[in-house]
């Protein structure tokens, strides 16, 4: 695998939504992610797909830094649109030479941006000028402290995808920190960098100068070059600065333009910076991730449990014997009268017998007491999964991300999901229905046999079996039954009839059956009611794995870092010929010829050499190491 096939593995894997939850540092992470994404597709992998093409020089800078003004000026045109309104650059110029016009109107940089026919956020506007040569281009960036929070993003984005930074300050907020925090990103990313100290009165100029030195050597950025431009009346915001005055800044572009080789050591530099840049930006945004999964796990974990709840609360509900009170033990004293049979039990077992098998036989419908009872087992059903189902809608309130994760549903649906499914009557019907079924092939099969079959015929199999049913909800496994007593003595009664059909060992085996395949549907039940709640989490959660993809692609990246492609275009000169040309046709970005542009001190443009990325602990995505803050103010101290 190549460079640009790990770098095109790595946007893959940034494909989606992976930050949902809001979990930690989640805004951070976000911006770290859509940073990330941005840069790979702005620049990282257009510019190594054409290590050759044009080079691309953002002018950026605070509000009112005189940036359009600047880009006039150096053009000698009226090609950017400078005003007294802010935020002024609202559609983002593009001006280059007519040779590499089609170059920046085709998607070849910044892809995500329309071209020429734009008039709002999220176009770029392209300008030809003969002014400047080909090779090199100026692009006039929105403000980076604008009050449009689009203009902010799309600033950042822009810097993010320049070969070279032009930064314009002035004399008056060049202490700023909003400023800084974009210098120090250009010095963490090895990004090449030239800075222009605008609007500098005379008196001003030597003290001004000094102190903005000092403060670029105390923030890693010494050998930044650093251009100066007097303060100079303007009869319109419109007008131009006289051409002296960017003199300097217009004869070192003119010779970048000029020079194929210095544009290749330029581009490789802030390219190879980029690069280096991953192997700390990917790993925090794996960490995130991990953040994530975990979020994820845990509002599984607390669906999970809710539900396990349910099948307990449906346990407890078929060992209390609180089922065949209501309407079932209504249907059964139609019959019996309880507190009669209990007491003629023990004397009156052949009147008994004769009771119940007219009962089976037609003297009272056994319908009802079979529609009852599966009246009884659904209601049971539903409440356990109402039950469920509010536990889990409390359990996500609580977790970490779920709060964010109902609100993200809205109320409606975050109400309708603390409730059992509307369609939860009819399953639990179909699944009491399969179970008594279930329970009559049960007696059919434990009354075929010769011993047994003459007991069957007093009862039936429908009598057999509803006895059997009413077993499974008055004891545990046949074992507690007639201990029990519940219920007016119906437990009693049904044990004593199937012990005296089947035995006793029987009884126990058959109690224990149907009560196992009884829970067994209702937890398939319960498994298709937290699915409502799994299905919210499915399509927003990051793919498994995605964090050790990131992790996995940072490290084949630094593997294949210094593999950049060679360059085809620019004319390097002879090695003896200048004590500063590169010896290796390559260009590497440690040699610069300019030193006024070159790799930030204590920044390697090595790949790491620990063989092992992993996230920091306790690190955000996109965190930067700690830097001195800059004072705020005119003085910088």
């Amino acid at each position: 695998m190549d460079l640009l096939s790990a770098l095109q593995r790595l946007r893959a894997s940034l494909d989606r939504e992976l930050f949902p939850l809001a979990i930690g540092e989640a805004a951070d992470d976000r911006r770290a992610l859509k940073e990330l994404t941005g840069q790979l597709d702005d620049y990282l992998l257009p510019r190594l797909r054409a290590i050759d093409a044009p080079l691309l020089a953002v002018v950026g800078g605070s509000t009112g830094a005189g940036k359009s003004t600047l880009v006039n000026s150096l053009v000698g045109e009226d090609v950017a649109e400078p005003g007294v309104l802010r935020p002024t650059t609202l559609v983002p110029t593009l001006v280059a030479n007519p040779a590499d016009r089609d170059w920046y109107l085709g998607q070849n940089v910044l892809p995500g941006l329309s071209r020429a026919t734009g008039s709002g956020p999220g176009a770029l506007r392209v300008v030809a000028s003969d002014a400047l040569g080909a090779g090199l281009a100026l692009l006039d960036a929105p403000d980076i402290d604008s009050v449009v929070t689009a203009n902010r993003e799309l600033a950042a984005q822009l810097l993010a995808a320049a070969d070279l930074w032009l930064f314009v300050t002035t004399a008056a907020r060049y202490a700023d920190e909003v400023p800084w925090s974009f210098l120090r990103t250009a010095r963490e990313r090895s990004t090449a960098l030239a800075v222009v100290l605008d609007r500098v009165p005379e008196e001003a100029a030597g003290p001004v100068t000094r102190d903005l030195e000092r403060l670029l050597e105390e923030n890693g950025l010494a050998g930044a070059r650093l251009f100066t431009v007097p303060e100079a009346p303007l009869p319109s915001e419109k007008a131009r600065l006289p051409a002296e005055a960017v003199a300097p800044i217009t004869a070192w572009l003119s010779g970048l333009a000029a020079d194929a080789a210095e544009r290749s050591r330029v581009v490789r530099q802030t390219l190879s910076g980029a690069l280096d840049s991953l192997a700390t930006r990917v790993p925090a945004l794996a960490g995130a991730v991990e953040r994530q999964e975990a979020g994820f796990g845990a509002l599984r974990d607390v669906v999970a449990g809710a539900y396990a709840g349910g099948m307990a609360d449906f346990d407890e509900g078929m060992r209390d014997g609180s089922l065949l009170r209501g309407e079932v033990l209504a249907r059964w004293q139609d019959f019996i009268g309880t507190g009669d049979f209990m007491r003629s039990l023990e004397s009156r077992v052949g009147w008994l017998r004769d009771r119940i098998v007219g009962f089976f036989t037609g003297q009272m419908p056994e319908a009802r007491l079979r529609d009852a009872l599966e009246s009884g087992v659904e209601a049971l059903i539903r409440g356990s999964a109402d039950a469920a189902a509010e536990r889990a809608l409390e359990g996500w309130s609580a977790a970490p991300g779920g709060g964010g994760l109902l609100d993200r549903l809205g109320a409606m649906e975050s109400a309708r999901l603390g409730r059992a499914a509307p369609d939860l009557g009819k399953r639990a019907e179909a699944a009491v229905r399969g179970w008594q079924e279930y329970v009559l092939d049960l007696v059919r099969q434990e009354g075929a046999e010769r011993r047994t079959t003459a007991r069957m015929a007093s009862f039936g199999v429908n009598g057999a079996g509803l006895l059997l049913m009413l077993a499974v909800f008055a004891s545990t496994g046949g074992l507690t039954g007639i201990e029990v007593g519940i219920a007016g003595g119906t437990t009693v009664l049904s044990q004593k009839l199937l012990e005296a059909i089947f035995g006793d060992q029987a009884v126990r085996t058959l109690t224990a059956r149907a009560r196992e395949d009884l829970r067994e549907r209702v937890r398939v039940l319960m498994d298709e009611e937290a699915a409502r709640f799994l299905s919210v989490l499915e399509p927003l959660e990051p793919p498994r794995g995605t964090a050790a993809a990131l992790l996995d692609a940072a490290r084949t990246i630094r593997d294949h870092r210094t593999d950049l492609p060679p360059n085809r275009t620019a004319v390097l000169p002879v090695p003896d010929t200048s004590p500063q040309a590169p010896t290796d046709p390559g260009v590497s970005p440690q040699a610069p010829t300019d030193p006024g542009i070159r790799p930030a001190p204590g920044v390697s443009p090595q790949a790491p050499t620990d063989p092992d990325i992993r996230p920091v602990p306790g690190s955000r995505a996109g965190e930067s190491p700690p830097a001195r803050r800059v004072p705020e103010g005119g003085d910088g101290r």
